[in-house]
């Protein structure tokens, strides 16, 4: 295809997508951009962050996928599934168990 004419194309989606979309995409394709910067000179390294931006991004983002290119897709969802558990762990495991205790009094009524 002509360069044109998928520019062309390109500017006609981006005119009939919705506003919040597009600022979705760009906010993601920032974030990696960023990422990538931040590692510029050494080996990519993905904080909990990063994990912590893209499992959201997931859950208010429909179209989230096509701006990934950093990760898969697939590596977000297990990112995802790994917080979900580790939250109920957390909660299960957690002292708090109810009520708390009752001081016991002297006098009964």
């Amino acid at each position: 295809m002509p360069t044109s004419l998928v520019a062309l194309l390109v500017l006609l989606r981006s005119l009939i997508r919705s506003r919040v979309d597009l600022q979705l995409e760009n906010l993601a394709l920032r974030h990696q951009v960023g990422l990538l910067q931040r590692s510029l000179k050494k080996r990519r390294k993905i904080t909990a962050m990063d994990r912590l931006f893209w499992a959201s991004m997931s859950r208010i983002w429909r179209d989230w996928r096509s701006a990934l290119v950093i990760v898969k897709p697939q590596t977000v969802v297990s990112w995802h599934r790994m917080g979900f558990r580790l939250f109920w762990t957390w909660k299960v495991q957690s002292d708090y168990c109810g009520l708390p205790a009752q001081p016991i009094s002297s006098q009964r009524l």
